[in-house]
Order: C-alpha cells, then sequence, then structure tokens
C-alpha cells in the first residue's frame, strides 16, 4: 500500500481458511454516515464475501456499525454494497469465481487518498489437513526462532 493510506479493518481469517490465488483492488459505493463509521473503525469482514450479480459485483455481510450522530441517515449495517471494477476484472473475476472450490474475499478495508478502498482476493477453501499443515509449519518456524536468539 502507498504512503497515505490507513488500513481500518482486515479478515485475519481468511489467510486461515482460504489459499490466496489473486488481489485487486476495488472502491466502494457508501452512503456520507457509513463513510464516518468506516473512519471510526467500526467495520467487521469476518464473514463477508463477494458476488458478482447482473455484471456487478457486490460484497454482502459486511458490518459497518450505524453512526452514533447519523440519526435519520443511517443504512441497514448488513446491506450490499457496490464495488467498484473495471468491466474487464469483472469478466475475469467472474469466470474465476465459477470454478469449483474458489471463492471472492475481502482482506482489507483501507482509507487511501481520503477513499474507502477493499482488497478482494481470488482465494480457495483450505481442506482440514492443509491447515493442520500451516499450523505445524509456523509453530517450527517459532521454535527455529527461539532457538537462534
Amino acid at each position: 500500500m502507498a504512503e497515505n493510506t490507513k488500513n481500518v479493518a482486515s479478515n485475519r481469517v481468511a489467510y486461515h481458511e482460504y489459499f490466496i490465488e489473486d488481489k485487486y483492488e476495488a472502491g466502494i459505493v457508501l452512503v456520507g454516515t457509513e463513510v464516518k463509521s468506516i473512519r471510526q473503525g467500526k467495520v467487521n469482514l469476518k464473514d463477508s464475501y463477494v458476488n458478482i450479480k447482473d455484471g456487478e459485483a457486490y460484497v454482502y455481510n459486511m458490518h459497518v456499525s450505524p453512526y452514533e450522530k447519523g440519526n435519520i441517515y443511517n443504512v441497514d449495517p448488513l446491506r450490499p454494497r457496490k464495488l467498484l471494477l473495471n468491466k474487464r476484472e469483472i469478466r475475469k473475476l467472474t469466470g474465476l469465481s465459477t470454478l469449483k472450490g474458489y471463492s471472492l474475499i475481502p482482506l482489507s478495508l483501507y482509507l487511501k487518498n481520503g477513499l474507502v478502498k477493499m482488497d478482494l482476493a481470488v482465494a480457495k477453501g483450505k481442506k482440514n489437513y492443509d491447515k493442520r499443515q500451516d499450523l505445524a509449519k509456523k509453530d517450527a518456524e517459532r521454535r527455529m526462532q527461539r532457538q537462534d536468539d
């Protein structure tokens, strides 16, 4: 990420649950009170996913808490939000997401030059034995690090 970026939220579970194949950067269509709430860091990406419908990409289950001072202008915290991608990128993502075992998941949400952006990944689900192998590898690396110290 560039110098004027501020990470707001990240989906740490994604790296444990999926193999990340490819990453994309996308803008998001938001309402003013949602932007204020995101700037305060009140957003959760844990169970969110991306789906392509009618040639447009939408993020589902991204929870943006209502802004305290937003009163009547607040919207549903779990509403689907449109992602801003090029038509070529959407076509490519459509092709990749239709492959068996592949999903589109958000990795992180950040502010870049005052705009809210999302890192989007084409990911393949891990099996339980893959997760155990990753944990064993991390454990071995930690042991080696301790021995070096």
